[in-house]
């Protein structure tokens, strides 16, 4: 099957910041008396929308982050991003060859468009995603696991979204791409296999992404 439209998640999948991001997530919630350790972050945070955490850290202990935590967590990443980010190995080469194949591609993050723009700067891939290419959580209603933020993404590009396939990382991604009808795919470089069993297929390597997409 040629698809009309490969949406990818871009933390994890087009930038390599998870480790980044979650290394400085538990830090900032455990120095605010949310003990947090990478591995905890990495289970319960991965591939959410900023409100999640707020909603998780409510529901399990009573109490609000902080009204600038965001704020002060993105300084803190971005700063991290500016000395270390890279984009994760191989991926040009996907997306090399998705243009030549002519096969239209986007982004659907749960970043925010900032987080999502300093990435793709520092990374290089900006020359890969132009504004009509990319959307955030911040563009709907809910995050993922919701599908809102798929099928926005397949609206805003004009293709049904059974046409559609999701390059996910996380399992809230994957479950918000079925949840979209979409055919969805699981990056396993950091996430253990059976958490995305919900992805019709799986794979380990950049280099075997191309030949499930094209």
């Amino acid at each position: 099957m040629r698809y009309d439209l490969v949406i990818f998640d871009n933390d994890g999948v087009l930038v390599d910041s998870e480790p980044l991001s979650n290394r400085h997530l538990a830090a900032y919630l455990t120095e605010l008396g949310h003990p947090t350790t990478y591995e905890e972050s990495i289970r319960d945070y991965m591939g959410s929308a900023m409100h999640r955490i707020h909603d998780l850290v409510l529901e399990r202990t009573g109490q609000r982050l902080p009204a600038d935590f965001d704020d002060v967590f993105h300084a803190r990443v971005f700063a991290a991003f500016e000395r270390e980010l890279k984009p994760v190995a191989g991926v040009v080469g996907v997306l090399e060859r998705l243009r030549a194949e002519g096969v239209p591609y986007c982004v659907a993050s749960s970043g925010s468009h900032e987080r999502i723009r300093v990435g793709h700067r520092v990374t290089g891939l900006d020359q890969w995603f132009d504004e009509g290419r990319i959307f955030s959580s911040q563009d709907v209603g809910r995050g993922k696991p919701a599908p809102d933020l798929f099928l926005h993404a397949a609206r805003e590009m004009g293709v049904a979204p059974e046409r559609c396939i999701v390059v996910e990382d996380s399992p809230l991604g994957v479950q918000a791409a079925v949840a979209a009808g979409m055919d969805v795919v699981g990056f396993t470089a950091m996430t253990p296999a059976e958490k995305l069993a919900g992805a019709g297929r799986l794979f380990a390597d950049m280099g075997e992404l191309a030949p499930l997409l094209v």
